[in-house]
């Protein structure tokens, strides 16, 4: 079993703000975000169901219009094809699994193992 560290993860821009460092197996893909305080993240959609936790920071997540203050120790479920948006009020370091593969994702770059 492949053994990884997170500072050995290469990192790249998502968008203004938000940079993460990817793994990507045959199913899923696994995003270690960090946001800067004050970056926002558009309202969009995606195919793949989203699964976000919380590691750090205190993130303001937008789902189907219903706004929601995570903070670490928190995990929200995104299903598939779901409006969200959201906003970083602090520094945030998020974890968010996305099933099946984004393969938008693993074009970025990352660890690929599957």
């Amino acid at each position: 079993m492949p053994l990884f560290t997170i500072q050995d993860i290469p990192s790249c821009p998502l968008i203004e703000g938000y940079d993460a460092q990817f793994i990507h197996t045959a199913q899923a893909t696994y995003s270690h975000v960090k946001a800067m305080a004050g970056a926002v993240l558009p309202m969009h959609a995606h195919p793949q169901e989203q699964v976000s936790y919380i590691l750090e920071g205190t993130f303001e997540l937008t789902v189907d219009g219903v706004k929601h203050v995570l903070v670490p120790g928190q995990v929200f479920v995104i299903p598939s094809n779901t409006l969200h948006s959201g906003l970083a009020i602090t520094d945030c370091f998020i974890l968010d699994v996305f099933t099946p593969v984004r393969e938008d994702y693993r074009e970025k770059g990352g660890i690929q193992l599957g």
